[in-house]
C-alpha cells in the first residue's frame, strides 16, 4: 500500500472500531477489501511495528514473558488458550510447542509477516493490550500471542524491540487449491487397507499424501464403518454432552500454519445467534455453527485400539475443528462413554 492507502485504511478501520466495538479484525479488512495484514500494517508507526520474519527466534523467546493467550483461527472458528508457552521444539519448517496449557503444532514456512502491536486496553484503565500477530505469505492470519495482564510486560518489550524492522508488506496471491481426483481414479481398496493398517490417528496425514486425496474425500471413500456423516448440530450436543458428564476431551483448530490443541473439561457452552461458544476460564471457543456444512463421525485405528472423533468441514470441504475425548495414553483404550455419546448422533440420511 502507497502512504495515501495506508492513511485511508487506517482512518476506515479506526471508523469502524469507534462505531462497532468488538467488530473482529477479519471481517472490518473485508469490508475495506484488503488483507489483515494490510489491516495490522496500517498502524505502523502508531500502535503496530514490523517484526522480521523469522519466527524461531520469537518462539524460543516467548517462555521467558509469562502468561499469555494463544489464539489459532481458520475461516470459521477460533480458540483461545491461556498459558505460557513452553516446550518449544522447532526444525527449519515445522515444530511444536508443549507448554503450559498451550499446545501448538507450526507450519513455519507460513509464518510470512509479523506484527508487534501495543494500544490502550479499553478493559483496563490505564492498561495496556500487547499482542503478536502472525499472517501467512497472502495476508492471512496465521497465530496470534496475547501477552496477559500478569505476563512481564518489561520482558515482552525487549523481545519485540531486538525483532522491530522497518520493511514494505508485500502480499501474494493466495495459493490455488488442488483440485479433488474422481472418485473413481481412487483404489478404494488400497485405501481401506492402508486405513485399516494404521497404528496411529498421525499416520491418516501419510495416508492422504500417499492416495493423493482430500481428507473429505477419504472419509466418503472408506465406507460408513470407519466413517459416517451425521447431522447438524452434532458438536452443539457432544460439547454438552461432554460438559455434563465432566469427559476430559481435545478440540483442535487450525490453519495450514498453525494447529491449536485444547486438552481439558468444558463448562460453559453457549447458544449466541449462529455461534457456539465455549467460555471458561482457560479456554474460548468461538464457532460459527451455520458454517458447519458436513459432520462426520470417524474411526482411527491405533495399537491401543479404534480412536472415535466427530469431525466438522465447511461447505468447500475445508477442516473446521476435531473434537476427540482425551485418553490417559496412547496405550488406553477408547472410552464406551464417549462412543455412546458418538452413537446417538443421528446419521444423514443416504
Amino acid at each position: 500500500m502507497s502512504a495515501v492507502e495506508t492513511g485511508e485504511v487506517a482512518a476506515r478501520w479506526r471508523t469502524l472500531r469507534s462505531a462497532r466495538p468488538g467488530i473482529r479484525a477479519r471481517d472490518a479488512a473485508a469490508e475495506i477489501g484488503i488483507t489483515e495484514a494490510e489491516l495490522v500494517a496500517s498502524a505502523v508507526g502508531d500502535t503496530a511495528v514490523r517484526l522480521t520474519d523469522s519466527p524461531h527466534s520469537l518462539l524460543h523467546a516467548l517462555p521467558e514473558v509469562g502468561r499469555c493467550m494463544a489464539v489459532t483461527r481458520n475461516a470459521s472458528v477460533v480458540s483461545e488458550l491461556r498459558g505460557r508457552y513452553a516446550g518449544v521444539v522447532l526444525g527449519s519448517d515445522a515444530g511444536q510447542i508443549a507448554g503450559d496449557a498451550i499446545d501448538l503444532r507450526v507450519c513455519l514456512a507460513h509464518w510470512r509477516h509479523l506484527f508487534a502491536i501495543d494500544e490502550p486496553d479499553p478493559q483496563r484503565a490505564g492498561g495496556r493490550r500487547r499482542s503478536i500477530q502472525v499472517f501467512d505469505a497472502a495476508g492471512n492470519a496465521v497465530h496470534e500471542v496475547n501477552l496477559e495482564p500478569e505476563g512481564d510486560a518489561r520482558t515482552w518489550d525487549a523481545v519485540v524491540a531486538t525483532r522491530s524492522i522497518s520493511a514494505p508488506l508485500v502480499i501474494q496471491p493466495p495459493a490455488r487449491r488442488g483440485r479433488e481426483i474422481p472418485d473413481h481414479a481412487v483404489e478404494r481398496g488400497a485405501l481401506i487397507a492402508d486405513w485399516d493398517a494404521m497404528t496411529e490417528t498421525h499416520d491418516f496425514v501419510h495416508l492422504l499424501a500417499r492416495h493423493r486425496v482430500t481428507q473429505l474425500q477419504a472419509l466418503r471413500l472408506a465406507g460408513v464403518s470407519r466413517a459416517r456423516p451425521v447431522k447438524a448440530g452434532a458438536i452443539d450436543l457432544v460439547l454438552e454432552a461432554a460438559a455434563s458428564a465432566g469427559d476430559s476431551i481435545r478440540i483442535v483448530v487450525g490453519n495450514h500454519g498453525c494447529t491449536q490443541v485444547f486438552s481439558g473439561r468444558v463448562h460453559r457452552i453457549v447458544r449466541h445467534g449462529p455461534w457456539l461458544h465455549v467460555l471458561d476460564r482457560a479456554f474460548n471457543l468461538h464457532l460459527r455453527a451455520d458454517h458447519v456444512a458436513q459432520s462426520w463421525v470417524v474411526a482411527r485405528p491405533t495399537r491401543a485400539g479404534v480412536v472415535l472423533s466427530l469431525e466438522l468441514f465447511d461447505a468447500d470441504g475445508e477442516a473446521i475443528a476435531i473434537v476427540v475425548r482425551n485418553r490417559d495414553g496412547r496405550d488406553c483404550a477408547e472410552d464406551p462413554g464417549w462412543r455412546a455419546v458418538l452413537d446417538r448422533l443421528g446419521a444423514v440420511a443416504p
